[in-house]
């Protein structure tokens, strides 16, 4: 008996055709899920408007902003359509789908970029840090929203579609691949593009098996069917490996954590108190770093709870306690506790001096004993060693970056005295309606050249000789004193365009 006679006297397949897949509309759904998934104005200002608000309520650490990201996020639209193309073998509707998924996954993530490469804040939040390890689990909450989806499409019940677009989070992804990419975290955006495209074909996949389930591409011949099966069965595998591996690292991390607890708390009398615990497990040995407040210290609990946690772990385990003895008392007790945060305070604030000194060290191509810290006023100075082809304008970029990451501190990276950049100047347009404006004013590159000079000139603290048309020399050597640099016209000739150049004096010809 061939296939199509068992499946005709299959009470429940008959059932389930002649009662479900005969009540849906199979062409109103197909010019819906047609109309939601093709590349349009509206799609790509939704698309650009969503990234806004993800990466922003990510840098915020904002759930409520985020998960409004995900409400007006369209890219849901063209995956359906993904999945019921691959339903259907319809190529021109899995082109199209294909097509704006794509310019919307390039747009969102480089429209994301700008806003963090322009943002003050960087710093890696929580929101962030939640979509950079994907696991298995993510993969089941998409498969499960991409049914209830995929079934609302089928149903006429769209409104289901809100609660899906929060569960699946198309959008926080590619918000933090963007993150990545303008921070060059590469962790980050590796992470984050693991997990989009974990949804991404989850959902595809799911909508396609949800599609045929209703009657969609019943037309199709039984080789096109074990296609479509072989090829949804290889895409659930190859992603839901690696998910799995990350999952099964995250609770065995989970379990590593309380078992390091419970170790180490057992070095101790039952009047200890652990204050603080970390564990690292990416350096090899795995770390474990806790603050011990006991009434008595115990001098060989460090090495007895590393010895214990290797072979619990099965890896090597550095351990590294601090002990603080506390007394019974409440009142003393609460006094030794502040004395340890204060502590624990210090020594975050030393770590990060050393980092700092380490940063400038390395920009400046000096040993970190050249970085002269004031840490009363976090100040850092340092003197750069001169490197080949660098002009003044890499030294100034070298120190707000460091800058950027050292927040709370003053750094000062002193350039070597290399050439200083000559000064373009245009015609300046308001002078036509402003007889009291100058006829001329420095272009962009000039305007940015002139703000390199300064800089150096006050890290210099050295003179500077101005030379070139007269109204041009008086300008440039006002914005000079202005901004406290010592600068006069000198002899010599500026650019045949008018452009000003720039040269170091020595100390007493300023």
């Amino acid at each position: 008996m061939d296939a199509p006679a068992i499946i005709q006297q299959n009470p429940v397949i008959a059932w389930w055709r002649d009662h479900i897949v005969s009540s849906v509309d199979h062409v109103r759904v197909l010019d819906k899920v047609r109309g939601e998934s093709g590349w349009s104005g509206r799609y790509a200002f939704m698309t650009l408007m969503s990234a806004g608000i993800a990466v922003l309520g990510l840098l915020l650490s904002s759930p409520a902003v985020v998960i409004g990201a995900m409400l007006i996020s369209p890219l849901m639209g063209p995956i359906i359509g993904l999945g019921f193309g691959l339903a259907t073998f319809d190529t021109a509707e899995i082109k199209a789908s294909a097509v704006a998924l794509g310019l919307g996954v390039v747009l969102a993530v480089l429209f994301c970029a700008m806003i963090v490469l322009l943002s003050p804040l960087q710093n890696v939040t929580p929101e962030i840090a939640a979509r950079t390890r994907p696991n298995l689990f993510d993969l089941a909450v998409a498969l499960f929203s991409a049914l209830a989806g995929s079934y609302a499409m089928v149903r006429g019940r769209e409104g289901t579609i809100v609660g899906v677009a929060i569960a699946t989070a198309l959008m926080p992804p590619l918000a933090v691949m963007g993150y990545g990419l303008a921070t060059a975290n590469w962790t980050v955006f590796t992470g984050s593009t693991l997990l989009f495209f974990t949804n991404l074909m989850t959902i595809a996949v799911a909508a396609a098996i949800m599609a045929r389930l209703y009657g969609f591409g019943s037309d199709l011949s039984p080789q096109h069917t074990i296609l479509q099966t072989v090829v949804m069965g290889v895409l659930f595998i190859a992603f839901a490996i690696p998910l799995g591996l990350s999952l099964k690292q995250i609770a065995w991390e989970a379990t590593a954590q309380r078992e390091a607890r419970d170790v180490v708390y057992s070095q101790f009398s039952n009047d200890s108190r652990i204050s603080q615990m970390d564990v690292s497990y990416d350096p090899k040995p795995i770390h474990v770093d806790a603050t011990v407040l006991t009434p008595e210290f115990q001098k060989d609990a460090e090495r007895d709870a590393q010895v214990t946690l290797t072979r619990l772990f099965g890896e090597p385990v550095k351990v590294t306690l601090e002990q603080y003895r506390v007394s019974t008392g409440a009142a003393a007790e609460a006094q030794q506790i502040a004395a340890a945060q204060a502590n624990a305070r210090q020594q975050a604030a030393d770590r990060a001096a050393a980092q700092l000194t380490n940063q400038l060290a390395i920009v400046a191509g000096v040993d970190p004993g050249s970085v002269l810290l004031d840490r009363d006023h976090r100040r850092a100075v340092v003197t750069a060693k001169p490197l080949p082809d660098t002009g003044l304008a890499a030294y100034r970029t070298l120190e707000q970056r460091v800058a950027q990451v050292a927040t709370g501190w003053s750094v000062e990276l002193i350039p070597p005295a290399a050439a200083l950049p000559d000064i373009a100047f245009k015609a300046n347009p308001a002078a036509k309606d402003d007889e009291n404006a100058p006829a001329d004013i420095p272009t962009d590159k000039g305007e940015a050249a002139l703000k390199t000079a300064i800089w150096a000139g006050q890290r210099i603290n050295t003179p500077i000789g101005v030379a070139g048309p007269d109204a041009h020399v008086d300008a440039v050597v006002k914005a000079l004193t202005d901004a406290g640099v010592a600068a006069r016209a000198v002899d010599g000739a500026g650019g045949s365009d008018g452009t000003v150049r720039l040269r170091w004096l020595a100390p007493d010809e300023g």
